[in-house]
This record gives structure tokens, sequence and C-alpha cells, in this order.
């Protein structure tokens, strides 16, 4: 390489941009002393110059090289005081990746040199590491926002008409026979023909994946006996995981973007700020840490040689730092503006909105979100809890946001699995959730209703276990959560036994019914509509195997009937305008018909008193709902037998189409009519359209 005249360059924008000339490189770091950048070869094996960087304002250094191309590699040594009991951890013998570093190149090979401490010492975390690391991490590389966005037309679903489709970019695609070798688990192997098709044809709004960005993955090394198979692990908020590429080339995501698009699919993605891959004070040094660890980690109070951490990861990312808030709004402009992303689900979002380690709705973070003018635009889901101190935040954020409503998870699982005393609390989770999320100007959709999630049971292992199963994971089933609220119908596990088989497939059928004719934004997991069992594992994060792939060519007669299903409740409640609702009911008359937006029956078809709403032996339930144009009926029977229902009297000239039963054994001897005594079949879910 021909000797490069370096120029001061500009600090922002923060990264590495390429302006047709050559390079300009930006790097945060409130605390460093010097800062080196180091060019690769493309293989990011061989250094092939060396740059100190002398320009810094406002605690950005930044330099600019002229004549450097994209593709280039490259990575910082930050110079500074290593004094872990003040809070420092600089290292210059540790190659540190770019925060703003939009791809990658290297694997990360597991050494003790990727630890700015040694490792062998008996001091821990107070030694100092001189082994140098660059030959066993990835590197970053210059890229070009060079493509065609021309003909993408982003979908723009409304949110009350959104149904979430939570998946796992690599498991849906690892198994999946009409998926090339060469790209099954990767972007591009999403993209593929059959895949997009399945999407349309089951009639989902959006897809969610967990984590996309680059990730701790494949640690079967020393020090891991266990691969991170979800990716909760990120150390980049740029790049993307290297593994979910097939050919190493950015527009594998934008092309897969684009072609959901193009069948009216929005993309969300799953994304962990609220910590990194480096974790505690015994973490490897790979990137915040080594470049200015006070200001990108909260840190203990008393002692700053260690990490307050609310995540149980670790460290909490400091978004009180205003540098490191930025980063955060800068990651999701990216992935909105330039990759065309169309929301974000928020792992563990309380730990985001803490102040002074207390969660506070006026934080930084919600009003930076609140006031952008690109994330205004964007889906905003938030998970709203962590594991600090007052972390549970249900209900809590902002107008304009949605969040996981696990609340609603665990009375529908209690209801079909036949306890007592739930049948109020349902009530309540059906409507929206108005007791929790009716304030502040925020819709009915900001509950986002869930049975399943990627955390915890399956469906069809909810059905299939009463205790978790997790010995694969080799923590002797101490992991994953006790509280599944499952039964497993009679026997423990797979069975051949067809009363138990029936069982179980009526009451997934009934949750999922439950799910897609609540009020809300219903979000279900890949798979559950197609059986797939995680064989009893309710925490599977470390499974990258036959557990958590779909088995799509081991789906049987029945599994397929369950996704016909799935795809006619979805197309059900897309039909029904009723389900298109912004605003909380009432439960007051919509027009002169004086028929009320929402109203609870019981079985002899009359109104529900509070006498019955304390019942807690009621199993069942029914509710009209009407907005003025369509009325509907629907009535859950979880009991284990079928019981007589008297349709209420609404008026002799209205008459009752079904639209569907759960288990598919309502037999209607003659036209359904107002104030007919009808038999509701056991563990069913049955829906009906009044023609007014």
């Amino acid at each position: 390489m021909a000797k490069i005249k370096a120029q001061s360059g500009n600090p922002y924008p923060l990264g590495s941009h390429y302006d047709g000339h050559g390079v300009n490189f930006a790097l945060f770091s409130a605390y460093a002393e010097k800062v080196e950048l180091c060019l690769f070869d493309e293989t990011g094996i061989n250094e092939t110059e060396r740059f100190e960087i002398t320009e810094s304002d406002n605690n950005i250094w930044h330099i600019y090289l002229p004549n450097i191309k994209p593709d280039q590699v490259y990575g910082y040594r930050v110079y500074g005081p290593y004094k872990p009991e003040e809070g420092h951890r600089f290292n210059p013998n540790k190659l540190l990746i770019d925060p703003y570093g939009k791809k990658l190149v290297g694997k990360l090979i597991w050494n003790k040199a990727l630890f700015g401490y040694d490792v062998d010492s008996p001091d821990r975390d107070l030694s100092f590491s001189t082994l140098d690391s660059a030959p066993y991490v990835p590197k970053s590389v210059v890229v070009a926002d060079d493509y065609d966005w021309s003909d993408d037309v982003r979908p723009n679903t409304a949110f009350e008409d959104t149904v979430v489709y939570e998946t796992h970019l690599r498991g849906y695609t690892k198994l999946h026979p009409k998926v090339a070798d060469s790209k099954r688990g990767t972007f591009a192997g999403f993209n593929s023909k059959s895949v997009l098709h399945y999407l349309k044809w089951l009639g989902v709004s959006a897809v969610e994946f967990l984590p996309i960005h680059a990730f701790f993955g494949n640690r079967h090394k020393k020090g891991f006996v266990k691969d991170n198979y979800w990716g909760y692990e990120s150390f980049s908020f740029f790049a993307p995981e290297q593994n979910y590429l097939a050919g190493n080339d950015l527009s594998e995501i934008k092309d897969m973007v684009k072609a959901l698009h193009k069948r009216g699919i929005e993309v969300f993605l799953d994304v962990v700020y609220n910590h990194t891959g480096e974790g505690n004070q015994l973490g490897p040094t790979i990137c915040y840490r080594g470049i200015d660890n006070v200001s990108y980690y909260c840190l203990n109070k008393e002692n700053k040689r260690y990490y307050y951490d609310s995540t149980g990861c670790g460290a909490s990312f400091n978004l009180e730092n205003p540098y490191v808030l930025k980063l955060v709004t800068d990651s999701l402009r990216y992935w909105y503006e330039e990759m065309h992303i169309d929301g974000f689900r928020f792992d563990l979002a309380t730990t985001l909105c803490r102040m002074n380690t207390e969660f506070k709705q006026e934080c930084g973070f919600l009003y930076a979100v609140k006031q952008d003018p690109v994330l205004c635009h964007a889906k905003l889901i938030a998970e709203p809890w962590d594991i600090g101190y007052g972390g549970y935040q249900v209900g809590a954020f902002m107008s304009g946001w949605a969040e996981w409503n696990d609340k609603f998870r665990d009375v529908v699982r209690r209801f079909w699995k036949g306890d007592e005393g739930q049948v109020a609390a349902l009530a309540s989770r059906i409507a929206g959730s108005s007791d929790t999320f009716n304030h502040s100007g925020r819709n009915i959709w900001s509950s986002v209703n869930f049975v399943t999630a990627h955390d915890g049971f399956c469906l069809r292992d909810l059905v299939s276990y009463n205790q978790k199963h997790n010995l694969a994971n080799n923590e002797n089933n101490r992991d994953g959560t006790d509280s599944n609220w499952s039964w497993n119908s009679g026997v423990e596990g797979e069975t051949d036994n067809s009363v138990v088989i029936d069982n179980r497939i009526n009451r997934m059928k009934a949750m999922i019914s439950t799910l897609l004719l609540s009020f809300g934004t219903p979000m279900m997991v890949a798979g559950d509509e197609l059986c797939h069992t995680n064989m009893g594992n309710n925490n599977p994060y470390c499974q990258d195997n036959a557990i958590t792939w779909i088995n799509w060519e081991g789906l049987n007669r029945v599994d397929r009937r369950v996704a016909h299903f799935v795809k006619k409740v979805l197309r059900l409640r897309k039909q029904l305008d009723i389900f298109k609702r912004k605003k909380f009911f009432t439960g007051l008359p919509v027009d002169k018909s004086k028929i009320n937006d929402i109203t609870w029956y019981n079985e002899l078809g009359h109104a529900m008193t509070t006498e019955e709403w304390n019942d807690g032996r009621r199993k069942s339930l029914a509710y009209s709902v009407y907005n003025g144009k369509k009325y509907i009926f629907c009535i859950l029977n979880a009991n284990a037998v079928d019981i007589n229902w008297q349709l209420p009297d609404i008026d002799k000239k209205y008459s009752w189409k079904l639209l569907f039963d759960s288990s598919e054994r309502f037999i209607a001897k003659a036209a359904i009519c107002s104030n007919q005594k009808i038999t509701i079949p056991s563990w069913s879910v049955l829906l009906f359209e009044i023609d007014k």
C-alpha cells in the first residue's frame, strides 16, 4: 500500500464514511489519551498500516485518509489509564472494533488475549494483559451505501392491523427442504420463494427476528460448553451477525427486507441495547470497555471496579451518557433508514429508561425517541421489565409505544389449563387490558398480547409438559422459569394416546383463537402453528440444533391442519373490521341501537353479574362486540365437558352465522337465531357473526 498522508478529518458523522475520495474515521472516547487507527488487508489477518489520531474535538477522535475505499478493514487501539478501581480499563494491546462499524470480517476466536487483564493472575481483572488480541477478534469494514431502494414500498401497516410473527432467522430455515444448503440459516435463505410464499399464505403482517446484530455465537470453545443461539449478547449495534450472511454481503439483508415488503410484510428487529457481550469485569475487551469503560457502562458507585447490572448479563449500558444515547439512536436510525426496518422490539427496555438506577418515564432515551423525526415513524415495542429494583414496568411507557403484556400470557395459559378464578382477569385481557394501558392517550394496540414467546414453553410444549426439561442445557435443569402454567393433558411428553393428543390439539387451537380474537396487538411464535416442539426445554437459548430448528419435513397431517386453522383465524381477524380498533372499550351504547361496544354474557344468555364475576368455579365466558357496522359474539369454554349455552335474546330478526369452532365439533341442527340454546364443545372457542 502506498504511503497515505493522513488529514485531520471531521468529528461527524461517527464511524467510517466513504465520500468518493477517501474515508473519514471518527471515534468517541472521553477519557482516552491516545488513539491509533490500524488498517488490515482484506482478510483481517495482516496489519498494513497504523495511524495515530491526533485530532480530538468534544471527545470525538477523528482522521481522514484519502484514497481509502470501501471494504477497507480496520480497528482501533485506545490508550489511557488502566485503573479498574476508578473504572478505567484502557489497554492498547487489545484491538477494538468500531462501535459504528456496519460490517465485520473475521471470526471471534476464544483466547486469553481477548481479556484486558491476565487471566492467569491471582489479581484477576486488577492485573494488566500485554497479549495482543488482534489475531483473535473480528475487524470492522468500511462500507458504502449504494443499494437501490427505488422500488421498495414500506407496507406501513397500521398498528391496529398488526400481527407479529416472532422467529429466529437461523432456526426457521436450517431444515427447510426448499432452501439451498448454502443459504439455510441466513438472510438469503429467509428470502427464498418458499418461505416468502408461506408467510404470505399464513397471513401475518410483520416478521420479528430475534437479535441479528453481531453477537457471541458458536462458543464451543475453551471456557464455554454451550452455544449462544438466541443472540442476546450483541457486541455491535450496526454490524449484522456474520453467520447470518451467506456471502458476507449486506445486500442480502436489504434484498430480504424488500422481498418481504413486496408481500405486504413488515420487518421488526429484536434489539439488545441494555447490555453488551463484554459482560462484567471478568469479560473480554472487544469494543466499548476498551474505548471508554466509564462512559459506556453503568458502574457501581461505591466501587467502580464493578458494574451496576439490572440485566443479569454483567453490566448495564449507560444511556444516561449523551454519547452512548446517541449511539443507540443512531443505530436505530441506521436500521430504519438505510436497511428499511419497520420496527423494533427492545429487550429489557426498563434498563434503557433508568436514571440514577431508577426507571423514569421522563428519561433521556424515551424523550430522544419521542422527538426523533425518523424514529417517530417506526413501530416501537418494549419488553417492559428487567431484573433491577422496580424493574417490572408493564403499562408505564409513553404513548406511541406498545409493550409485551405478560399478564395476558399468564391468564390465558391458566384459563385453558382449567384453573379456577381466571374469568374476570381473562375478560380484562381480551378487552385490551385497559386497567394497564388506558392512560396518557394510549391506544388499545399498546398491549402486545402473547401466549408464547422465544423465552418459555412453545405452544405444543405448553400442552405436553407439566415441568421444564432443560437437562440438555447442562445446568441440571436449574435454568428457565418454573412458572409455566402448563398442563400435559395427562401424559408427560410425547405420546400416542389419541385422547391426550386430541385434548392437546383442542387446547392449542383454543389458545391461538383467544390470542387472535382479543384486542391489542397479537404476537405469535413461528412454529407454534406447525406444532413445533422444543422437547420440553423452556429455555433453549443455547440449543442451535434440532431442538429449536423447525422440522419442515417432519410435519404430519395434524400439524398441517393446525396451520390451516391458524391461517383461517388470521384471515377472519383481518376481514372483521371490528378488530381494527384504536380506542379502548367504554361498555356504553355505540349508536341508536343501544347496543354496547362490548358486553359479557353468562351461559343463561344474560349479562354477567358481580356475583358471577366473582365465582371462581366459572370456566366459561362469552362476549359480544359491536362497532356500529359489525357485530360478533364469542364463546370460550375451558370446561372438560360440553356445556349448554343460551344465546342472548338480542332480536328475533337477527341470525347468527358461525364463523368457526376451534374444536370443529359444533353441530347446528337448524338456522341459529337469538335466544336459542346450543351445545358448546369442551375446550373450545366459537365465534359468531350477527347479521344486523
